[in-house]
Parts: C-alpha cells; sequence; structure tokens
C-alpha cells in the first residue's frame, strides 16, 4: 500500500524560543509518537513515514519486574500518540496504561493510544455463567488511565468499539492485504470465511477483489478444538484465500484448507491480519495445504524465524497515515474498508 504522506510541520517561531528546561523545543513537537517495548519496530518504522523520530522515554522495569516509565522530553500542549500493542504477556497492558498515565501527568494536550492488536478482546460477552467480560475491562483500564482517543484494527468483534465513552478509530488491514493479492494477479479466485462469524469481513475482501464468496461452517467441540464440517459455496477447481483478523494456534486455518481442499479448490492462502501464532502453530500452518499465509506486522515476528510461506506485510503507512489525519484533523474515512 502506498500512501503520501505530509511531513512538513515546521514549528513557529514563538515554538523555537519558548523556554524548555529539558533543551530546546524540537520542531515537531505539536506531534509526538511513544512507544513501549511491545513492538518499537513498528512504532519506529511509523515515525519514519510521517519523517520524525520516535519520543525520548525509558520504559522498563524496577528490579521486582514492575513497569517503570520517564517521559524525557517536554511534551506540554503536545498531541501525544501512545504506541502500544497488548498482546500476552500483560506487562504489555501495563506498560500503555502506565505510559498513559505519565504523559497525562506532564500535561499533554490530548492523549492518543494507538493499539494495532487490542489485546484481551476474545472476551466480549457473557456467553456462560461467571465468566468476565474482559475486553470491557481493559477499555474502562485505557480510559481511566487517561487516554483522550483510541485507535485500534481489525478488531475481533467490531461492538467492542461501544465499550468506549471516547473516541474510537477502527482501521482495517484490507488495503494492504487486498493490494498485497491484487498484484499476484491470481485467476479464477475465491474469497473464504474460516467460520459464519467472518462472513462479513470475508464478503468486504471479496468485493474489493471482485471474486465469489464461499463459507466454512466450523462448530467447536471445546475451546481451542476445531471440527470442520461442510463448505457453503463453490470452490472447486477455484483458487481459495481464507481471510481472518486473528491466527492463534492454527487449528481454524488448517482445519479450514483441509476442508477446502477435499472440496476440490487448487491453490490455498490465506490473509490474517494478526498473527499470534502460539503454540506450534508455525509448524502445523507449515505441514498445512496453505500454499501461502499472509499476516502483518501488529505483532512483531523475526522474519528469519518464520517458514518461506509465511510472509509479513507492514501496516506502517496505513497507521502512519491515520495519525497524520488525527493529528491534523481530518477524517478517517478513506482509510477504512
Amino acid at each position: 500500500m502506498t500512501v503520501k504522506l505530509a511531513t512538513d510541520r515546521r514549528a513557529t517561531p514563538a515554538a523555537r524560543s519558548a523556554p524548555n528546561e529539558l533543551g530546546p523545543v524540537p520542531a515537531e513537537r505539536s506531534l509526538r509518537i511513544f512507544a513501549g517495548n511491545a513492538n518499537r519496530p513498528l512504532a519506529e518504522a511509523i515515525c519514519h513515514q510521517l519523517g520524525i523520530d520516535i519520543g525520548d522515554a525509558t520504559v522498563d522495569q524496577f528490579a521486582d519486574g514492575e513497569t517503570s516509565v520517564k517521559i524525557n522530553e517536554n511534551i506540554r500542549g503536545a498531541d501525544i500518540f501512545v504506541f502500544q500493542p497488548t498482546f500476552a504477556p500483560a506487562t504489555n497492558l501495563m506498560e500503555l496504561l502506565v505510559m498513559i498515565d505519565a504523559v497525562r501527568r506532564a500535561s499533554a494536550r490530548r492523549v492518543t493510544a494507538v493499539i494495532p492488536y487490542f489485546g484481551y478482546q476474545r472476551q466480549d460477552r457473557k456467553d456462560q455463567p461467571r465468566v468476565p467480560i474482559t475486553a470491557k475491562l481493559v477499555a474502562n483500564l485505557i480510559t481511566t488511565a487517561g487516554a483522550d482517543r483510541v485507535m485500534t484494527m481489525d478488531l475481533h468483534s467490531a461492538q467492542i468499539q461501544g465499550f468506549f465513552d471516547i473516541p474510537f478509530d477502527h482501521l482495517y488491514a484490507a488495503p494492504v492485504l487486498v493490494d498485497h493479492f491484487a498484484h499476484l494477479g491470481l485467476s479464477n479466485l475465491v474469497a473464504i470465511a474460516p467460520d459464519i462469524g467472518s462472513v462479513k469481513m470475508a464478503r468486504a475482501y471479496a468485493k474489493r477483489l471482485g471474486v465469489g464468496l464461499a463459507v466454512v461452517d466450523k462448530r467447536r467441540p471445546r475451546p481451542d478444538a476445531v471440527e470442520m464440517m461442510n463448505i457453503i459455496g463453490e470452490v472447486d477447481g477455484l483458487n481459495a484465500v481464507i481471510f481472518d483478523d486473528i491466527l492463534s494456534t492454527g487449528s481454524t486455518l488448517v482445519e479450514a484448507a483441509r476442508a477446502l481442499k477435499d472440496a476440490g479448490a487448487r491453490e490455498i492462502y490465506a490473509a490474517v491480519t494478526h498473527g499470534v501464532l502460539c503454540g506450534d502453530a508455525i509448524d502445523r500452518i507449515s505441514k498445512s495445504q496453505v500454499k501461502e499465509l499472509v499476516i502483518t506486522d501488529s505483532i512483531p515476528h523475526e522474519p528469519r524465524t518464520l517458514p518461506s510461506k509465511i510472509r509479513v506485510l507492514s501496516v506502517a503507512p496505513l497507521l502512519a497515515e491515520a495519525i497524520r489525519r488525527i493529528h491534523d484533523e481530518e477524517s478517517l474515512s478513506s482509510l477504512f474498508i
């Protein structure tokens, strides 16, 4: 995905001459991005896209493991973006909360939490007795910490946006993933929803690619176990692309690929926004019928540790453009699917 960014933000003469006990006021003072340790490479790539340096902050741990944060520059009156995905361990979430509190107490004008992967989102409703709604709990924590706005990407359940009483921007990785498959030039393509809950998302991808849609009827006999039933739609003799938001253990993807192959599909591809890849997921995918799995860098992975069939695409240009538009008070509508 190619995004043109406006990066010329020269400081006014008044700003350049303003006193600052920590040194000269930076030219990009009005827009600052601070990042925790969860996915610093993506944060740095976003700053590179915007033509600014990443914010100077120390994000570490005390000897007993508690999170320690110190902002090392003057941010009074600045528009602050705190970048941190919140996948496990819980330290990532704590770093986000403590950093938000730190910049709020440092008199930031506005604090936006940029969370490419919103962790703890899979428990988003009370679907059985005596279980929490963890996504709502995390939403409350982020708001209480002092965030004025939240930006994330490809939520597992879109209604999580309603858990927040502050502005919430829900981006989609679709422009990046669609662009990849459009350039592959695959013929006789069909978009696949790996379960009923993914139909709306897969339909949007099918519409953008101008292809048909099929659904894999999936049932779970128990958590983290998948039993595939049948295919709804035509896949015989077609190249299939499975679209999903999160890939954790890989069970759903592997079983869907097997079901599609049994139904006569030719080559099978997969596109997933958040590649959690826990446990033996990588080994399971390597041995599966999937020819290529495309994930984004919302969760960091060392490319050298991934097999050749797993490809990582960057969402840095997309997130950078969204940050720029929020800072400039511009619409984000054209970035949505």
